[in-house]
């Protein structure tokens, strides 16, 4: 009779421990999921997406933008890193990541190892955490799915609106600014 192998629990401890390796470790209820280096267009998406939203994150005071290194602390057993996220800068240059504030805003830009994470598992930790709004962007879609929990997912194709609280206006772009004007064709 064969029997399931009980899946290995990491601890942040052990995800600390790991070397620094160019891989993204993430540690999400115990369970290690590592991420090699993001591609170009990848980066370039990001770089994108913060040129649109950090002037208007500035002018409406709500906090900085984030990128990867800066991680997200769920529990005693979850630590993430967004490829991008909004939040207010803690009080003391000192502070550890575990009294970080709530970021309002999480982005994740899906590639081919992350999509099936980033639907799933971070967004269900996302939601955990009480983070009131979750991007994920897929370049090869040209889509950005946004998640608000108690709310169905909108799915923007050609436009997207951001209006969080505190915000005097929304922030509103087109999806073009952020993938590019040109529509790639794969070589076969």
């Amino acid at each position: 009779m064969h029997m399931a192998r009980p899946k290995r629990r990491w601890t942040i401890e052990e995800l600390h421990s790991l070397p620094d390796d160019g891989n993204k470790y993430e540690l999400i209820h115990g369970e290690l999921f590592v991420t090699p280096a993001p591609s170009d267009n990848h980066e370039t998406v990001g770089a994108r997406l913060t040129r649109l939203i950090d002037p208007y994150v500035a002018a409406n005071d709500l906090g900085l933008v984030y990128h990867p290194r800066a991680v997200i602390r769920i529990g005693d057993d979850s630590e993430v890193e967004p490829d991008l996220m909004v939040r207010q800068p803690q009080a003391s240059r000192r502070a550890s990541w575990v009294g970080a504030p709530t970021p309002i805003l999480v982005v994740e830009i899906a590639s081919p190892t992350t999509r099936r994470r980033d639907r799933l598992y971070k967004r269900n930790v996302y939601a955990e955490a009480g983070i009131p709004e979750y991007w994920m962007v897929d370049s090869d879609e040209r889509t950005i799915c946004v998640a608000r929990p108690g709310h169905e997912d909108v799915i923007a194709s050609e436009t997207l609106t951001w209006h969080p609280a505190g915000a005097a206006l929304p922030l509103t772009f087109r999806l073009d600014d952020v993938f590019g004007l040109e529509h790639f064709v794969e070589p076969t």
